[in-house]
């Protein structure tokens, strides 16, 4: 697959898509249902040369993709609007990824071990502190593997500021507003407040790295 609008923007090396992947905690899955197109927010998290999605057995996009309905996985990131002379120039640096593709429904030993790489992604450190699923909830959730394939996954992003022309305004702040994701307080339920439950390690871990 090829980028043929602003082509200057491609990143086509296998390590950028990672980086763009691993970034992120939360895409986008499309996919057709009955002949009509459907968008479903998910976590993900990239296990090695693939990215991991689950969710209800309920959801009908899932049970579509997990049937074998072509899907796109789409991750974004906002990292600052670019404020230039004029709105026409005026941009936002990004870095996009999309990867097309069939995912395999997982069960079993390697849906178990998916969703354990799943939760390293998303909450590092935390299925060392809690019970394992049960069966009822295992039954209860897809796990699906969307395959990495070389020709199937576009990367984008946009870096640098804002482009300057010779009749620009030059009164007029041009520049860029960075955009940044962090952490908050962590507030606990009323129930480990009232216990004095301090914090878990992975949390305490996530706090100090800002991730």
């Amino acid at each position: 697959m090829r980028i043929h609008r602003l082509a200057e923007r491609a990143r086509t090396a296998r390590d950028d898509l990672d980086d763009i992947l691993d970034a992120g905690w939360v895409g986008t899955l499309s996919v057709s249902v009955d002949g009509l197109p459907q968008v479903v927010p998910v976590l993900y998290g990239r296990v090695g040369d693939a990215v991991i999605v689950h969710g209800s057995t309920g959801a009908g996009t899932l049970r579509a993709a997990a049937a074998g309905s072509p899907v796109a996985f789409c991750v974004a990131h906002l990292d600052g609007f670019v404020y230039a002379a004029s709105l026409f120039e005026s941009s936002a640096n990004y870095r996009s990824a999309v990867v097309h593709g069939v995912c395999e429904r997982l069960a079993d030993n390697e849906a178990e071990a998916a969703l354990a790489g799943l939760s390293e992604h998303v909450m590092p450190g935390r299925a060392a502190e809690v019970r394992a699923n049960t069966a009822k909830e295992r039954a209860a959730t897809i796990v699906l593997r969307l395959p990495i394939v070389d020709g199937q996954w576009l990367a984008k992003a946009r870096t640098g500021p804002a482009s300057v022309l010779e009749d620009d305004d030059p009164s007029v702040w041009t520049g860029v507003l960075p955009v940044r994701t962090v952490l908050g307080t962590p507030a606990p339920t009323a129930e480990a407040a009232a216990r004095g439950i301090r914090l878990p390690a992975s949390i305490e871990q996530r706090l100090a790295t800002g991730r």
